[in-house]
């Protein structure tokens, strides 16, 4: 193993054949993207307190560079923005944070980039963010303290509850041995599920190209032919991510609200289960008081559902909370800031508010009474289901009326005079916060949150109408169904009713669904078969307290540790908005002391 000076970084290769020495701590972290930096962070910060060995030695195991991993690197398209604002964006804790350890505060970054707060980088930069925050952790680290980098897959961990655990690395013949592993692996290939499965069979047999779900980045995109029909099912950030690379990356260019096609682009046909794309990010500040949240859905209401004896179900017990909370941050905002469209006065308003059950019709009455334009009401329904009812009878009509309704939500989006929109944002980061401690509630609640809080930035909606209008991007409409019969794929909306687009492309465009019984990471699919606890999603269960993996009796490994969106303490992803007590930094810092309270111990 090459020399490493402490508390600095050592790449170390995977085809390593030594087994490394183990001194009074040694600790493997497979994972090295935003969230293991995270963790580094986290360790580096709380050592001075809790670690009192007189060395330790920690191995980052990623095929992909640390900090940036698989998803920032720099070895990517300089064409994909970041969907978040620069001011939105921060690995550091400040004192909003809830954590046992130190704050250590740092910039934000657009702090650290010199770029505005609302400009949307490109990927390549906020991997380089990530890349100085690693670096930043790692000198933060005491003297005795070694990271070495292993850049390969760590393909299985093995060892006793109480014995010092094996790491098996692609293409090392011995293993990494230390005390305790951490897993940060972050989003996850897959194999097909069954009908992706027969999808991809039916193009095998037929001649066709079918791209499953993936990371866009990485997908084969060659394989889509200059100006042929492709289906494309998904309309969020993915489908954003193949709409820039087909257009823009194969030579065509904007100008203005006028795109100039190369004649490389294919001719994409998308639709979803909503047939619209995500909200867009909205696109003005914040002025007075914002909604005291939480309100109706804080601490005390997630103790209480996690004490019920038998359990709880999302959608008859927390659902109807989320829902009076969002209701709460929106009213709050109309009577504040636009009196005028309302017809009592808040005080009365929020003492009969919170007197009403969740979803009741006295709430919706009450709500009636004082809001009195139903535009002004909030409607998570609707926003759901944006096209519930709509029917096209002609295949322009269509495409008008899906740019009619992408235009009327990039004006609505940057028009302050609806500012409860940005109110329902701040409530669903709140909301977001504290349903993140139920664990695993399924994958609706994911989706509607992007929905409406994580959409594309306004920019990129104004080319998808440009792109529309010249011809290259087509609307399906909601509820999409993709059936493959006769060589060809086909697709069909109730939004126009009889109509059939064919391909002989279909396009999967969205990040493959976490599952252990499906992952193609060889660790965690061994890790499955040996035992390891799954959630009804597939996510692999935690402790909630400190990310210990549980086997299927609860019980947690005292050597394994695991965080991020593969398990059920995704937190609020890889990093999070300045001062809004991340989840995310709760964790990593919780994880961070465990781990470090265990290496100290004799």
């Amino acid at each position: 193993m090459p020399s490493a000076t402490p508390g600095r970084s050592s790449a170390t290769p995977g085809t390593s054949s030594e087994t490394p020495a183990v001194p009074s701590g040694s600790l493997v972290l497979v994972g090295a993207g935003p969230r293991g930096t995270g963790i580094l962070e986290r360790i580096a910060a709380n050592a001075a307190e809790l670690y009192g060995g007189s060395g330790l030695d920690i191995h980052l195991v990623d095929p992909y560079p640390p900090g940036a991993g698989r998803i920032w690197r720099h070895d990517q398209s300089p064409l994909l923005w970041m969907n978040s604002q620069a001011q939105d964006v921060t690995l550091f804790t400040d004192d909003t944070v809830e954590i046992a350890g130190p704050v250590l505060p740092g910039p934000a970054l657009h702090e650290w980039s010199g770029r505005a707060g609302r400009d949307f980088l490109d990927r390549r930069e906020q991997g380089a963010y990530l890349r100085w925050v690693y670096e930043r952790a790692v000198a933060a680290l005491p003297a005795g303290v070694t990271v070495h980098h292993h850049p390969c897959r760590a393909l299985r961990v093995t060892g006793a509850r109480d014995a010092r655990q094996e790491v098996t690395l692609e293409g090392a013949a011995a293993p990494l041995v230390a005390d305790l592993v951490i897993l940060t692996q972050g989003h996850l290939d897959a194999e097909p599920d069954a009908e992706q499965a027969e999808l991809a069979d039916h193009a095998r047999r037929n001649g066709l190209v079918y791209l499953p779900p993936d990371f866009t980045a990485d997908s084969d995109l060659s394989r889509l032919a200059p100006g042929a029909p492709v289906l494309v099912r998904g309309f969020g950030l993915a489908f954003v991510d193949l709409m820039v690379l087909l257009t823009e990356g194969r030579g065509g260019r904007f100008a203005g609200d006028t795109y100039h096609p190369s004649g490389r682009e294919p001719v994409l046909h998308v639709g979803s289960r909503r047939g619209v794309p995500y909200r867009a990010k909205i696109g003005y500040d914040w002025t007075g008081g914002r909604p005291p949240l939480p309100r109706f859905l804080g601490p005390a209401q997630i103790d209480e559902l996690l004490a019920r004896p038998g359990g709880f179900d999302f959608e008859r017990d927390v659902w109807p909370l989320v829902e009076k909370e969002l209701g709460f941050a929106h009213y709050h905002r109309l009577f504040a800031a636009h009196p005028d469209r309302t017809r009592t006065a808040w005080t009365d308003f929020d003492e009969k508010y919170a007197a009403c059950d969740p979803g009741s019709p006295a709430l919706d009455a009450l709500v009636a009474s004082a809001v009195p334009d139903p535009a002004d009401r909030l409607d998570l329904t609707a926003l759901d289901h944006p096209l519930a009812g709509v029917r096209h009878t002609s295949y322009a009509a269509l495409q008008d009326g899906l740019r009619d309704h992408i235009a009327a939500d990039l004006a609505r989006r940057h028009d302050p005079g609806h500012s409860p929109d940005l109110a329902v944002f701040l409530g669903l980061l709140s909301v977001y916060g504290q349903v993140v401690r139920l664990g695993d509630v399924g994958p609706w609640w994911h989706g509607f949150f992007s929905h409406l809080a994580s959409g594309p930035p306004g920019p990129r909606l104004r080319q998808l109408l440009a792109l529309s209008r010249a011809g290259v991007v087509r609307f399906l409409g909601a509820d999409v169904r993709v059936t493959a019969a006769d060589g060809v794929f086909r697709a069909a909306s109730p939004t126009l009713p009889g109509h059939i687009t064919e391909a002989r492309a279909l396009v999967e465009a969205r990040l493959p669904q976490p599952s252990l019984a499906r992952t193609r990471d060889p660790l965690l699919r061994a890790l499955y078969a040996e035992g390891a606890a799954s959630t009804a999603a597939g996510l692999l269960a935690v402790d909630p307290a400190d990310g210990r993996v549980l086997d299927r009796a609860g019980v947690p490994h005292p050597r394994r540790f695991a965080l991020g969106p593969h398990t059920d303490a995704r937190g609020a992803g890889a990093f999070t908005r300045p001062r809004t007590n991340s989840p995310t930094f709760r964790q990593n810092d919780a994880t961070a002391r465990a781990v470090l309270r265990f290496l100290r111990t004799p």
